[in-house]
């Protein structure tokens, strides 16, 4: 049985981003990467699964400036590294539309705030709004107000092909990296300091293990006794899309109190006529899409508890929540979902038809919000435990667009748990992922 000074469980951006970061700035020198699928970035991460854009705060209107501040600063890092490394993405401008004199009024006193944290971010009103979504001015009511934040620094980020650049790059490294796909877990267990990986095929010792499964994430902490206490309400976000109608990404202003995008309209990063629309989220007990056999999982992890049901319960009670819910609910309904889906779509392209929407099968994934049935409230943020010489993320916020800085953060500690011999190179790393 090989020894490991560190296994990383599951191969999308979060797990590689922290392989090329061990590999590259720290002094460890044998790593094993484990994926249960047939290749790199297969679920979360691959290029149809998420929203492909890179979130900095600048129009994300529910960030707080403190969030926004954070955020943008663990983003340049992903920003520079595939600003670094072509192909990986494509760049388009972006704004939140206000639609309205609330709405405008609202981001006017944002932009007071926020366009001293994002100096390229500013405000434009109807009349350029016409040359740059020309679609977004086009059949609307004149009489009502229209502005929106502005910036052409969007960046739409093929996670997938990131995932598989970060493996090529600790590849190059002269550490020891092996890479077992096809190889699902079936149990983690602690023996003599160490931990033994045992899959179908092979046991696997390593001193320091790290998780980044997504909600799986959650079931090996469940077993190993971590985050008992929480629980996951596997959020589904899919997506209408149409042709030719944005070009670049339109938000719309967002409420607060929901952790998730409000709608809105994004160029796919490898054919930008195509025109995502969404997200539409649903509830689904799966913590895979598409992967049926992760329904049994999920309740393995909701355990139908008194506290669970609560929780839930509570959350749904909130007329927000509620209302969010059952709407998208009501998107789902075929035929009809569509056309109740269109009102949403109409307030950023006026014009839009029911006809030139159609349901972007395949498209869309899950995300894993976390419940604490302690709180009863969803826990918005970063989900992450640390346990002894093992770490579970189960969803970085705001997702991939920090895996970066969230490997930098998981470095540091697994450099930590495996003792002073071991050192995380922080000069070298701020150098390599500086802009130039």
């Amino acid at each position: 049985m090989k020894k490991y000074d560190v296994a990383i469980i599951g191969a999308g951006v979060t797990g590689t981003s922290l392989l090329y970061v061990l590999s590259n700035f720290t002094n460890v020198q044998n790593i094993v990467l484990i994926e249960k699928y047939n290749q790199i970035a297969k679920v979360q991460s691959a290029k149809d699964n998420n929203s492909q854009t890179l979130h900095f705060g600048d129009i994300e209107t529910h960030y707080t400036p403190e969030k926004a501040k954070e955020v943008k600063k663990a983003v340049d890092l992903v920003r520079i590294y595939v600003e670094k490394h072509p192909g990986l993405h494509k760049k388009f401008h972006k704004m939140a539309l206000a639609v309205g004199k609330e709405e405008v009024e609202t981001l006017k006193k944002r932009q007071e705030i926020f366009g001293k944290i994002f100096p390229n971010l500013r405000l434009i009103g109807k009349e350029e709004l016409q040359k740059v979504e020309p679609n977004v001015v086009k059949g609307r009511d004149p009489s009502i107000e229209l502005m929106a934040a502005f910036t052409e620094d969007g960046y739409a980020v093929n996670f997938g092909k990131l995932s598989q650049s970060f493996f090529n790059e600790a590849k190059k490294s002269n550490k020891e990296i092996d890479l077992f796909l096809n190889t699902k877990i079936n149990s983690i267990e602690k023996e003599e300091g160490d931990y033994k990986i045992i899959s179908k095929n092979r046991e696997i010792r390593a001193k320091v293990v790290v998780i980044a499964a997504s909600a799986n994430s959650l079931t090996f902490a469940h077993k190993l006794g971590y985050g008992k206490n929480l629980i996951l309400l596997p959020v589904s976000g899919d997506f209408f899309i149409s042709y030719k109608k944005l070009n670049g990404k339109v938000y719309m202003m967002q409420d607060p109190k929901l952790p998730f995008a409000a709608i809105h309209g994004d160029p796919d990063v490898d054919d930008p006529s195509e025109t995502r629309f969404g997200p539409i989220a649903k509830v689904l007990p799966i913590l895979e899409k598409g992967n049926y056999g992760s329904i049994l999982d999920f309740f393995k992890l909701f355990r139908l508890k008194w506290s669970a049901l609560v929780s839930i319960g509570k959350i749904l009670s909130d007329p927000v929540y509620y209302r969010f819910v059952f709407l998208n609910v009501l998107y789902e309904v075929p035929y009809f979902g569509k056309y109740i889906f269109l009102k949403e779509v109409r307030k950023i392209i006026p014009s839009i038809k029911g006809s030139e929407l159609k349901y972007g099968r395949k498209i869309g994934g899950i995300r894993p919000q976390v419940v604490d049935t302690k709180t009863k409230k969803i826990a918005l943020g970063e989900a992450k435990i640390l346990g002894d010489k093992i770490i579970f993320d189960i969803t970085p916020s705001p997702g991939a667009s920090i895996c970066l800085k969230n490997a930098e953060n998981n470095a540091k500690k697994v450099v930590e748990f495996l003792g002073k011999k071991f050192t995380f190179d922080e000069e070298k790393f701020k150098e390599e992922l500086k802009q130039v």
